[in-house]
């Protein structure tokens, strides 16, 4: 990297680090504001922000990974969860925000009663705020440092750091990210995720566009995976339809069961099956309702529609140019080093510190936030000022990063950090479903569903005694011996009191028959339709899942594949609209309300 790349990233840090001490005054207001802007967001800065999150400098290099390995059906992996993405704008978006909660660890105590559900919002705050978020800060962390390794950074910055580059890579990273992310709060977090999503996605176009231009065009990219063997990776299902049966492809790297427990197991069991802790901060964070599904809308069309293509043809394009790559995560900085111009170089590498930036500072937030209203103002200091709680906030946030870059020095691969992520949170989903639209589901059940899922999930993916290769079998026995577990537990315990049922329907209305008994005493009518919202549910993917394969499509010259998903985009939009006709009302805002 030269001279002109280090001013193009200094200017970046710069507006960065501007953003974030312009908005410090803004978060220091309250804990509200610090955590949820205030209740204020737009949905477009919301959404943008939850994509941005989510595109993290781990993302293009797990694709590039994953491609490199499996081919574009090995995506399958992570594009499962546009199904669970779906139902978050359908059925969760409009819930989460009328619970009025700061995090969905705090809907515990609104949903349940009693020490039980006081014990459960404590664990879950701890489970979120340090293992499981840390893990997820840390792989976040290998991948930048893997960038900086790649790029040679230190080298060109004159420093010879030896075998300790990692250490000053993770030291450098995490005092950038605090600045302004444990200063601001989540305003200066989301307006500077809009500013790098922009860039980030600016950054990955750039890459996908000089890598098969090195090639000569996509036509050549694809001749010459044909050529090598590797025409297979094209696909975008692991199997195809040959002889009157199903050809299932070794290429992918999916057994059936994985593949099978991707569509029918993975996104409904996670625990992140009725939105994500982070989701959930945008959503409550939103103005309404409704800006709150504009939001998720938002964020589904930027993930899965517009991100996945530049990411998956960056991966296709190393598998020629870097036949022999051993790590192939590492085929995206190497196109970056090799193909980009002084300047252009320095953009993307802004691009990819953007992208990382955008996910750990909400990480880091999101973090404090449990660290800090579940657990400090709620169990030790609940008479706290509002200057207590924003600092106590602050240092929170210096904590999660810390430990999040622990974990860093304890991992090497991205992909299979972000399986074990997985792994650990499956089982709970179904609970965290079921609570919303039954009544019978108590704090005891999902108390033993969480505890049971982290357990089981570790175990059989670290443990090697009990350790399961096939993933597909690993999910299915985590979510069987978690469903036993929970089962059983919530017929062992009683219900949650009545008065708490009750309290918990009047503030949420939902739909199904699992209330009945409450609607029947509060007078109330449900403020939702669940049969329209799973029609709807349908609709959407149908119209998500048909633009994006016939984006890719057309890209990768499979017309055939391209018009057909854009039919079946067609007729899922059609659909969509006329089931928009059924309108159900909605509930006043109650931070609107005078």
């Amino acid at each position: 990297m030269q001279l002109l790349d280090w001013v193009v990233i200094g200017l970046y840090l710069v507006i960065s680090l501007g953003i974030g001490l312009y908005f410090a005054r803004r978060a220091s207001r309250g804990i509200e504001d610090f955590f949820l802007s205030g209740r204020s967001l737009p949905w477009w800065l919301s959404g943008a922000s939850m994509a941005a999150t989510t595109f993290s400098v781990d993302t293009p290099l797990y694709v590039a990974g994953l491609v490199g390995t499996r081919g574009i059906a090995g995506n399958w992996e992570w594009w499962c969860f546009g199904l669970a993405h779906v139902s978050l704008i359908y059925v969760f978006a409009r819930l989460w925000r009328r619970s009025e909660i700061i995090t969905d660890a705090e809907l515990t105590e609104l949903r349940y009663g009693g020490q039980t559900a006081a014990w459960l919002r404590g664990i879950k705050a701890f489970l979120f705020a340090v293992p499981i978020n840390c893990i997820g800060i840390g792989y976040a962390i290998l991948a930048m440092t893997k960038t900086i390794e790649a790029l040679g950074v230190w080298n060109s910055l004159g420093f010879d750091v030896g075998e300790n580059s990692r250490l000053w890579s993770v030291i450098a990273i995490c005092l950038i990210v605090l600045v302004y992310s444990g200063v601001s709060g989540l305003w200066g977090v989301v307006v500077t995720d809009f500013f790098q999503l922009v860039l980030a996605l600016v950054g990955a176009l750039i890459v996908a566009a000089s890598a098969v231009s090195s090639i000569g065009g996509m036509g050549n990219l694809v001749d010459q995976l044909q050529a090598m063997g590797l025409g297979r990776s094209l696909d975008f299902l692991p199997f195809r339809w040959s002889g009157g049966s199903f050809d299932w492809t070794e290429t992918a790297g999916l057994t059936t069961t994985t593949f099978l427990a991707y569509l029918g197991l993975q996104w409904w069991t996670f625990r992140r099956s009725d939105g994500g802790g982070e989701f959930i901060q945008r959503l409550a964070a939103s103005r309404t309702e409704g800006d709150a599904a504009k939001a998720a809308w938002l964020f589904n069309i930027i993930n899965y529609v517009v991100r996945t293509w530049p990411w998956v043809i960056v991966g296709l394009a190393a598998l020629v140019i870097y036949p022999n790559l051993s790590d192939r995560e590492l085929g995206y900085p190497k196109l970056m080093l090799d193909f980009l111009p002084p300047g252009l170089l320095g953009l993307v590498a802004a691009s990819l510190l953007a992208a990382f930036m955008s996910t750990v500072s909400t990480s880091i937030n999101w973090g404090a936030s449990y660290l800090t209203n579940d657990l400090y103002r709620r169990f030790w200091r609940s008479q706290a000022s509002a200057a207590e709680l924003v600092t106590v906030g602050r240092l929170a946030s210096v904590l999660v990063t810390v430990l999040g870059a622990v974990t860093a020095f304890f991992s090497d691969d991205v992909g299979t950090v972000f399986r074990l992520v997985i792994a650990i949170g499956t089982g709970p989903g179904v609970v965290l479903i079921l609570r919303w639209y039954w009544w019978r589901i108590n704090a005891a059940a999902e108390l033993a569903a969480m505890l049971a899922g982290f357990v089981v999930g570790l175990s059989t993916s670290v443990l090697p005694w009990l350790q399961i290769p096939d993933f597909g079998l690993r999910l299915l026995v985590t979510t069987l011996i978690s469903a036993a577990i929970w089962i059983t537990v919530m017929l062992l315990t009683p219900p949650e009191p009545e008065s708490v049922l009750q309290s918990f329907y009047a503030r949420i209305r939902p739909g199904g028959p699992g209330w009945r008994r409450q609607q029947q005493q509060s007078g109330l009518a449900p403020i939702q339709d669940l049969r329209i919202d799973g029609l709807r549910i349908v609709a959407a993917s149908l119209l998500l899942f048909g633009s994006m394969f016939s984006v890719g499509g057309f890209l990768l010259l499979q017309p055939l594949t391209g018009w057909l998903a854009l039919l079946t985009a067609v007729l899922g939009g059609f659909w969509l609209r006329k089931l928009s006709h059924h309108r159900l009302p909605t509930l006043p805002t109650p931070t609107l309300l005078p």
